[in-house]
């Protein structure tokens, strides 16, 4: 029997539950033992057992199926999305904007309403003044592209933008410190052209224009 002797229970017991988990104890999709099984097996009650579940359903490791039992749903507990931000680089940020704007902005130029297109426009200009500094810039610009994904209608593409947007920003501002020379009047006009696109409904067009601003970005770094 392994014993819990450290405090709190609850979060012992989730961490040795995912320890089997991780050493292939039980498989993907397999029912865990019933409560009565796993709590003297674990030292702890049943209400700790309980406790210990709802920790690791939180983590996407086991799903509770009324009725049936618990199951595993993942072999391991998925990072903390802020601690995989943090650690990133800006050339992965970069990224992760590319898979997601490139998409949203061609779901933009087939979803888009006349509102969308206005809040787009309002946001164009707003990053055409840099007058402040680099980052009020970067504040600016970040808001097109976030009216450009708002435009997709796509409420998960917006959160995973939503998400990452203080990575972004962090990454961006030391993106324009070491390379100041990507804003300016050829990357407002970039920016247009992808306005444009999503204006025109050019679904085509408007990924294309993300991908390529993007990318140069990307190149910028080397």
């Amino acid at each position: 029997m392994v014993q819990i002797r450290r405090t709190p229970l609850a979060d012992q017991a989730a961490d040795l539950l995912l320890d089997r988990i991780r050493s292939g104890e039980w498989v993907l999709g397999q029912k865990l033992p019933g409560e009565t099984t796993l709590a003297p097996q674990l030292g702890v009650g049943r209400s700790t057992v309980r406790e210990a579940i709802r920790q690791l359903a939180g983590r996407g490791v086991l799903a509770a199926r009324q009725g049936s039992g618990v199951y595993v749903l993942a072999l391991d507990a998925p990072e903390d999305w802020d601690a995989v931000l943090r650690r990133a680089d800006i050339a992965a940020v970069i990224e992760a904007r590319i898979a997601i704007e490139s998409e949203a902005a061609s779901l933009a130029a087939k979803r888009r309403t006349a509102t969308d297109l206005r809040t787009i426009r309002r946001a164009l200009t707003g990053r055409d003044n840099d007058a402040e500094g680099i980052e009020a810039h970067v504040d600016a610009d970040t808001a097109f592209h976030r009216s450009i994904i708002a435009a997709a209608h796509n409420p998960i593409l917006l959160e995973l933008f939503d998400g990452f947007t203080p990575r972004l920003r962090q990454a961006m501002v030391e993106m324009l410190r070491l390379r100041p020379l990507h804003s300016g009047p050829a990357d407002q006009e970039r920016h247009a052209r992808l306005a444009d696109a999503v204006a025109a409904r050019d679904a085509g067009a408007a990924a294309s224009e993300s991908r390529a601003h993007l990318n140069e970005l990307k190149k910028g770094l080397r």
